[in-house]
């Protein structure tokens, strides 16, 4: 796609507001030797056309997101990653916490105690980057 298109500049403003360059620069870079192309897919198409949609507000699409991941039980970077972009656009503790414990009986309690250690981590790093900036 061309680096002019639409999708993919909304995509590349998406993924500076959402991961501030952190996980989205580390996914491009996992993805640069073995497969660029899905890093491109990703800010293109995920981001750029997905992600940019009408409907729901970024906040409500991040909190789905996060609670996907819970459910999937083995998608630990990106909850991780989709945690820190739902901090980004204004998700408070509380509506994280819920989200996740909405899914102990659809996602079992193994992964919903999983998810809330990398909730805990994240938030911790969270307040502490917020800290630093007071």
């Amino acid at each position: 796609m061309s680096a002019h298109a639409p999708s993919r500049r909304r995509g590349l403003e998406l993924l500076e507001q959402l991961h501030g360059g952190h996980a989205g620069a580390a996914m491009v870079a996992e993805m640069q030797h073995v497969c660029p192309a899905f890093a491109d897919m990703t800010i293109d198409w995920a981001l750029g056309s997905v992600m940019d949609r009408p409907g729901l507000d970024l906040l409500t699409r991040e909190l789905i997101l996060v609670a996907s991941c819970v459910t999937m039980g083995h998608a630990m970077p990106q909850l991780r990653a989709h945690t820190e972009a739902a901090l980004n656009v204004g998700a408070s503790k509380e509506q994280l916490v819920e989200t996740v414990l909405q899914l102990v009986f659809y996602a079992g309690g193994p992964a919903v105690r999983n998810a809330l250690v990398v909730l805990d981590e994240v938030l911790q790093a969270h307040r502490g980057t917020a800290s630093e900036g007071l």
